[in-house]
């Protein structure tokens, strides 16, 4: 299978650079795999494709304001990239630039607030690198921090929070879980209400989501890893949803992953926490679940990909096409897709 086979045109201008005003009025388009059939709603709509018992699946990872500008002693601007912490003040960061940061340099942000010291160049090219504060950490970065918006993105964001979901939780993410960024507090309690029930996983997006695919069979990518937990009490909504034979939603590419990644063959989960690696194109056989709402995804992705697995290579294209054609924002803050079987 080649990555050519998931390219399409998009023009320039449909990439959304800022989010709408309201978050639920996004636009959804319905892709019923089985008619093989596109609708067209707003998300808030989404309430009416889903049935009482369904469980809809999310993931609560909270996206740290994880880009700092800072100098080096010498006076020259320095940019780091938190990707994860490996453990305590150290951390793992994407640092520009590079050739100029060698173990034992140390640079300074927001006017002396932060202070870091690189200790090593890893593998991947990447700086192992330690910090000095006064205070609490995750305090300060969301003082001097920027939000790591995806490099496609080029306007600035107005408001960190239109880069979190309102149910946004546990720290840790490089990226937002973007698929969650449409839902309201409000069209959550009406979802509720309607006795559709609400199970939380954990996956802290890194940076690797947006990596291109460099090579040209699909099955020879690597896929980047990514930290995730489960607890007991969504695992027992999940499966409960399983047993009773109503379906489970996911909520973006990342709460697939974390459910698929778990699950037997049956599609039952248990706790779990780990890293996942899960590459999932055509051929895939999906275990757990049922149906997925998700934004609309790079050309050649590995989470067009994904899609793909789910609805068909064919019906995603044309599906992308027609998003196109009725001019459809795409990418983060764009607007999102609904696939479902039914």
């Amino acid at each position: 299978m080649n990555v050519t086979d998931f390219d399409y045109d998009l023009p320039e201008e449909l990439i959304a650079q800022t989010p709408i005003e309201k978050r639920d009025e996004s636009r959804l388009m319905i892709l019923d795999t089985t008619k093989k059939t596109i609708e067209h709603k707003m998300f808030k709509n989404i309430i009416d494709f889903l049935n009482s018992g369904d469980c809809l699946v999310i993931n609560n990872t909270k996206v740290i304001p994880a880009r700092l500008y800072g100098k080096k002693q010498t006076g020259a601007n320095v940019e780091f990239l938190l990707l994860n912490r490996i453990e305590n003040d150290t951390w793992e960061a994407l640092v520009r630039p590079g050739r100029k940061l060698l173990p034992g340099t140390q640079v300074t942000f927001g006017d002396g607030l932060l202070k870091a010291t690189v200790l090593e160049v890893l593998e991947s090219g990447n700086r192992k690198v330690v910090f000095e504060y006064n205070g609490i950490f995750n305090e300060i970065l969301d003082q001097i921090g920027m939000m790591p918006l995806p490099p496609y993105i080029k306007e600035k964001l107005k408001d960190k929070d239109r880069y979190q979901t309102v149910y946004a939780k546990y720290e840790g993410s490089a990226a937002a879980p973007t698929a969650g960024l449409h839902f309201t507090n409000d069209l959550l309690e009406k979802i509720k209400e309607k006795n559709i029930e609400i199970a939380n996983v954990t996956l802290h997006v890194g940076i690797g989501t947006f990596r291109p695919v460099k090579v040209e069979k699909v099955e020879e990518h690597n896929m980047h890893s990514e930290h995730f937990y489960i607890k007991q009490q969504d695992v027992d909504k999940i499966n409960n949803a399983k047993k009773n034979g109503k379906r489970v939603i996911a909520v973006g590419t990342t709460s697939c992953r974390v459910l698929e990644s778990v699950s037997d063959e049956n599609g039952l989960l248990k706790p779990y926490e780990g890293d996942t690696n899960i590459f999932i194109y055509p051929g895939y056989k999906f275990k757990c679940i049922d149906a997925l709402i998700t934004n609309f995804h790079l050309p050649k992705s590995t989470l067009l990909m994904l899609v793909s697995a789910l609805a068909g290579r064919e019906f995603i294209i044309k599906a992308y096409e027609e998003a196109v054609k009725q001019k459809y924002r795409f990418f983060s803050f764009g607007d999102a897709m609904f696939i479902k079987n039914e």
